[in-house]
């Protein structure tokens, strides 16, 4: 169950993880697009870049204004702002917070007098701007290398339209990558126009120019100079950028594919492992007891499909009527002296001749009582103790193991479809927290293939964790006959109308069905058609059928939950750990 409990958690974390990426940082509902942008380049003969951008922003909701971040590389700098709009009446704010960027704030008004803001509109931004020390001079080329758009943008761009005008009009080479975004280019004289598609939120359309050195002034004042040649080096380094970014794209689309290999091998699985194999029996129902074993057997082979061959819960609660029908213990009453309400003692007699499991049933109940009594009805008070809980439980998993030892469980069933499918699962999980941040925190369209694929793999794999261990494991012949005829059975006990149709012929076959009801999960719906049959059942002085009657059945359901939450709040290690105390937390608006 605590393994179960980890993969709840690291699938919760998955799935919320895999939705940051959709969710809006702002509260209020308002959004924004930029539908065009254009931006066009003149490389002056001296060096000096003018750089003059246009953004079409469609606005829904109001808003201020918008912002501007230009990185500025060691030695560049920029000069000659200008800003103006349509639309709309804009306000620069220079900012400059020697971060490596010139921050442009502009503020946008909807009047000439700047008193109101902008709201469910169209504008069309313009910048200018001179920028220095960004062209290149080696001692054979003049190159650029220009971001037409930046990663650092909040948006994407549904299109840009790029023209970039160069001193000279021959012997210019001009790149543009990512190649993925490229739609139309050309060069005409010493022009290069650019067309693109759809740029995604944090991804960049970069420009390369490379420039005869004789289009540029001797002294060429506003550009960079390097003492060395810088065409081959270029050329190279472009190479390999583009050989690693197609690496990466292809490498993305791998590793999403490789997560089909799970249902895949899922399949090839349930085909080689998980078919039952066919037996003689086609029983419909089955209305007496198909073997002689003890009620946590049954419960451990049928019950409890996570895990065959371990008891449950129910399990337990039938050992515990089964030694009530043996008369290890008996019932009795008493009245509370507090509240005079009737009370449902346990009197616990002798433990010979029960089985190893039976024993620690026996013990585990008879440790809380008095003078060999317990009460029944209190029981779970005395479980909200901790020490008291926990030793309850690990009595319990005694019991598991001994009940487990007690079965032969390869003579019912090959577990290996279902012991691969979980080595399987485990693994998948591994990989999709692996893959899924990849692909999240790359740049790459096909990064997005990884998400969608890690997610989906984390969901598969957990999903086949979680399945009962009968759909890729298998019954043995004699097994799957063992399996439906329990499960035949359990069908006749939920099923009135067929009990009043095959009525038991005694109080003996009443007191089974409710003993093995209780392993099979069933006993309530046992009791109840118990009670139809039996109207007097008040009156039959048994036990087994009084345990039912006054309700030791959910008493000690009761008493299960009791020790099981003890348990989970029992934990104070952190105790005395700065910031390991509960409360705290913040708050605050925006």
């Amino acid at each position: 169950m605590t393994i179960r409990k980890t993969f709840c958690i690291i699938m919760l974390f998955l799935i919320l993880f895999s939705t940051l990426s959709c969710v809006s940082a702002d509260d209020d509902d308002r959004s924004y697009s930029i539908t065009h942008a254009f931006v066009d380049l003149t490389v002056g003969k001296d060096g000096l870049l003018h750089v003059e951008e246009e953004y079409d922003y469609s606005f829904d909701g109001a808003f201020n204004g918008v912002y501007r971040d230009i990185p500025l590389k060691s030695g560049e700098s920029i000069e000659n702002i200008k800003v103006d709009a349509q639309g709309a009446y804009p306000v620069l704010k220079e900012i400059d917070d020697d971060d490596g960027y010139k921050h442009l704030k502009i503020y946008l008004y909807s009047d000439a007098a700047h008193t109101q803001g902008i709201k469910d509109c169209n504008v069309k931004i313009y910048i200018s701007y001179d920028m220095t020390n960004v062209v290149t001079l080696f001692n054979d080329i003049g190159a650029l290398q220009f971001k037409l758009w930046g990663e650092e943008w909040d948006v994407g761009a549904d299109k840009l339209t790029a023209s970039i005008h160069l001193p000279g009009d021959s012997g210019n080479e001009y790149f543009l990558n990512p190649q993925e975004y490229n739609e139309t280019s050309s060069i005409n004289n010493n022009t290069i126009t650019a067309e693109s598609n759809s740029i995604p939120k944090g991804e960049f359309y970069e420009l390369l120019v490379l420039m005869p050195l004789t289009d540029f002034d001797d002294n060429a004042a506003y550009a960079k100079n390097v003492d060395k040649n810088g065409r081959e080096m270029i050329l190279k380094n472009l190479e390999d950028s583009i050989n690693e970014r197609n690496f990466w794209s292809v490498a993305y689309i791998i590793l999403g594919l490789l997560t089909l290999i799970s249902p895949i091998s899922a399949l090839f699985i349930y085909l080689r492992y998980g078919r039952e194999p066919e037996v003689a029996y086609d029983g419909i129902y089955e209305r007496d007891l198909p073997t002689d074993d003890p009620p946590e057997i049954v419960n451990a082979l049928i019950e409890n499909k996570k895990e065959i061959g371990t008891p449950n819960m129910k399990g337990f609660e039938a050992s515990i009527m089964n030694l009530i029908d043996k008369k290890a213990i008996t019932l009795d009453s008493g009245i509370d002296e507090d509240s005079e309400m009737s009370d449902l003692l346990l009197k616990f007699n002798s433990k010979e001749g029960l089985t190893d499991s039976e024993k620690i049933v026996y013990d585990a109940l008879h440790n809380f009582s008095t003078n060999d009594m317990l009460n029944l009805s209190s029981f779970s008070n005395k479980l909200t103790q901790e020490d008291e809980a926990l030793w309850f439980n690990d009595k319990v998993h005694d019991w598991e193991a001994s009940v487990k030892d007690e079965i032969n469980i390869q003579k019912y069933f090959d577990d290996t479809g279902s012991t691969i499918i979980n080595i399987m699962g485990i693994l998948g999980i591994i990989y999709a927290i692996i893959i899924a941040p990849l692909g999240f925190y790359t740049n790459l369209s096909t990064g997005f293939f990884c998400v969608v694929a890690g997610i989906a793999l984390g969901i598969f794999s957990f999903a086949i964790i979680m399945m009962d261990e009968d759909i890729f494991g298998r019954w043995t012949e004699e097994g799957r006959t063992y399996y439906l005829k329990w499960n035949n059975l359990k069908s006749f006990l939920i099923d009135n109308s067929l009990i009043k149709e095959h009525p038991p012929e005694s109080i003996v076959i009443w007191k089974e069905y409710l003993i093995y009801g209780a392993a099979l999960g069933v006993a309530e719906e046992v009791y109840e058609s118990m009670k139809l049959q039996m109207p007097n059942i008040s009156e039959f002085d048994d036990d087994i059928i009084r345990y039912h009657y006054y309700g030791g059945y959910g008493m000690m359901s009761t008493a299960f939950i009791t020790s099981e939450t003890t348990n989970s709040y029992s934990d104070s290690s952190d105790f005395g750990n700065i910031g390991g105390g509960s409360g705290g937390g913040g708050g605050g608006a925006f």
